[in-house]
């Protein structure tokens, strides 16, 4: 398998101060799905955002799909992005409008702003809209507006939305943080699915590491924006967990 995304020592530097990232050195492999683990202020969502320069880097090599992501700009940068669908915590939905037409947006990288506004004249367009949100469970709900649908739902039409890109990586920034134990398990399941049948590389950001046991392929634990972990699920044993939690953390391990 080839590398889908390679990192060399990587820093981002906030304007505040904050050294969210201390020289990272990552690669990931095409089919991977790998696990960001760490707590909170860790350095796991910066990560993610210098992937499709969300954020900007200090300093560093990012590569992504064989692109130089960091100088990127413009009409490339956007062509790059194409390819990458992002996950959000908070879902980043239009809560007024339908799940259908939600899912409908994740074309908006491809197409001309005419076209998006005629979207729902596009039967293609809508036809693999209404497919992607049938592999997440929710066929059912397209018309329904995103203000009434639960947390979960709203997350899977999200995941809807990023296959409308048909892309060859998913970063998923902490997709669950928000959901209950049951429906976090249930958004990580669809993730694990595109995983195996469509061989989508997945990097998601965790807490908790029994998700990570039970979805991912690899780990790469972060503390205080270094890598203090990089292996299988399985091999982070009690002392590898304080490691990474500290002493006092052990709710993490739930779920």
């Amino acid at each position: 398998m080839k590398n889908i995304v390679e990192i060399r020592n990587l820093h981002k530097i906030y304007s505040g101060g904050t050294h969210a990232l201390k020289g990272i050195n990552l690669t990931v492999k095409e089919g991977e799905f790998l696990i960001i683990l760490g707590l909170s202020g860790s350095g796991k969502s910066t990560l993610l955002r210098c992937l499709n320069k969300l954020i900007e880097s200090t300093s560093g090599d990012i590569i992504v799909n064989n692109e130089d992501v960091v100088k990127a700009e413009g009409k490339n940068l956007r062509r790059i992005r194409r390819h990458i669908g992002m996950i959000f915590q908070q879902f980043n939905l239009i809560k007024n409008l339908t799940a259908l037409t939600n899912v409908l947006t994740g074309k908006l990288g491809y197409v001309s702003l005419g076209h998006s506004i005629t979207f729902s004249r596009h039967k293609d367009d809508v036809k693999f809209a209404l497919e992607n949100l049938r592999r997440v469970g929710l066929r059912d709900f397209s018309n329904k507006k995103i203000k009434n649908l639960s947390g979960g739902q709203q997350q899977r039409v999200a995941i809807a939305r990023a296959l409308m890109q048909s892309p060859r990586l998913i970063l998923a920034d902490e997709p669950v943080a928000s959901l209950d134990p049951a429906t976090a398990d249930s958004v990580m399941k669809y993730l694990g699915e595109l995983n195996k049948k469509d061989n989508m590389t997945v990097i998601c950001s965790l807490h908790f590491l029994s998700l990570a046991r039970k979805y991912g392929t690899r780990v790469v634990a972060l503390k205080d924006g270094k890598i203090v972990f990089d292996g299988k699920p399985t091999d982070i044993d009690d002392k590898r967990f304080k490691e990474i939690y500290g002493e006092e953390t052990e709710e993490v391990k739930i779920r």
